[in-house]
């Protein structure tokens, strides 16, 4: 199975780049750069897997991981957090919105992956 995974960054450069290796590592991958567009994308794209960035105009990484957690119920889709917000509080206010995984940027490539290898892990015991 090739599973869709969301880049949300605001940051285009990187949400370009990490698309772009995912897609060399065999995932289909698609971007969004603002929470708006995030809600958009999961909506018309069914991604498997989102990898959510906090800082973003339009709606932040908190009220897309809330909408996503309250109106998007028709399956588990992981959020793995990637954020430059490297305070506890920030993590812990995710874990307790049921975020997946966090990652604090700088972020090298291969955590971003074994995170992704690891949701995909859980995908079959999380399935209802």
């Amino acid at each position: 199975m090739v599973y869709k995974i969301l880049v949300v960054d605001d940051e285009h450069d990187a949400a370009d780049a990490i698309k772009s290796r995912l897609i060399r590592q065999g995932y289909t991958a698609v971007t969004a750069y603002d929470g708006e567009e995030a809600l958009l994308k999961i909506k018309e794209e069914n991604p498997d897997i989102i990898l959510l960035d906090l800082m973003m105009p339009k709606l932040n990484g908190f009220e897309v991981l809330k909408e996503l957690r309250e109106k998007f119920k028709d399956k588990w889709r992981p959020v793995i957090i990637v954020s430059a917000q490297d305070e506890i509080a920030s993590l812990e206010k995710c874990y307790g919105m049921e975020a997946d995984h966090y990652l604090t940027k700088p972020c090298d490539i291969e955590h971003i992956l074994r995170g992704i290898r690891i949701m995909i892990s859980l995908i079959p015991a999380r399935i209802k």
